[in-house]
């Protein structure tokens, strides 16, 4: 009788993930670590074939060369570190503008139907438009410093905040707001207390949209007076043919997109923890 063993069965079926996890995430490490090589060794091997001239493919270890000599001498007179601080700091100022208006916009149009009216074909015009088509307009506005750029990345990362709250917003269930009435909620308590954590989880992925078209944005948006800045080191190189310098910037812009989605994905499961469990 001593052998029956139904509470080992349960802390086995405890463990068995923990043991699982860890392989599983080592193997995922090294698939990317893997995928990073090979890579790598693509274009060594395409550099040091000669397929394309060293002015239009040149090697890793010209592109290295580049990152140690930015970040120590520096290049368009700033640094490496110089120039990415700027272009994030362009990046968080016109993403907190946009995102704060595009989700108090997504409300309103949401939860209001003669402003979806009047202001949704607007919202919906200014997300089809490329960037590039309004920035010599912003130029003209607000002139050739920071605000032509920062008003530019807002009106990048804007759009699909508005959109997603929006939609997020109108797909509320009606029992969640009439729960909310018959417990003693007023009507100007819903939106912030039933509508907008019920939509969180749409406009949290919206913001994160957002973030991604603002920063694919960035360098359009330094080409006028960039410098400092990730995109105006990039137009720089690309005038005097330093594609070692325009590859640097590309894959600078590349890994801090990366960090930067990975940190909201991390906000994204503090934020929203029930996504996908309820």
């Amino acid at each position: 009788m001593s052998t029956i063993t139904a509470p080992s069965e349960n802390t086995t079926g405890e463990q068995a993930p923990a043991r699982s996890g860890a392989p599983s995430l080592w193997r995922s490490l090294a698939l990317r670590a893997g995928a990073v090589v090979a890579l790598v060794a693509i274009w060594q091997a395409v550099a040091m074939a000669r397929v394309w001239p060293p002015v239009f493919v040149p090697e890793p270890a010209a592109v290295w060369e580049q990152f140690l000599r930015t970040t120590g001498e520096g290049v368009s007179g700033y640094t490496l570190q110089e120039h990415l601080l700027v272009s994030l700091r362009r990046i968080l100022l016109g993403c907190l503008y946009g995102v704060t208006g595009g989700v108090v916009l997504g409300l309103l149009i949401g939860m209001v139907p003669t402003l979806r009216a009047l202001l949704g074909p607007l919202v919906t015009f200014v997300r089809t438009l490329p960037p590039l088509a309004y920035l010599s307009l912003l130029v003209i506005w607000f002139g050739i410093d920071e605000e032509p750029k920062i008003w530019l990345l807002l009106l990048a990362a804007l759009p699909p905040v508005a959109v997603a709250t929006a939609d997020a917003v109108r797909g509320v269930h009606e029992d969640y707001l009439n729960a909310a009435r018959s417990l003693g909620a007023r009507g100007h308590e819903l939106p912030l207390r039933v509508v907008l954590p019920s939509a969180l989880p749409e406009i949290v992925t919206g913001v994160r949209v957002a973030v991604g078209v603002a920063y694919t944005t960035v360098v359009a948006a330094e080409t006028v007076n960039g410098v400092p800045g990730i995109g105006g080191m990039v137009r720089d190189a690309q005038r005097y043919n330093q594609t070692d310098v325009v590859v640097l910037g590309i894959l600078v812009i590349g890994l801090s997109g990366l960090l930067i989605d990975f940190l909201l994905q991390t906000l994204d499961r503090r934020l929203v923890p029930w996504r996908g469990r309820t």
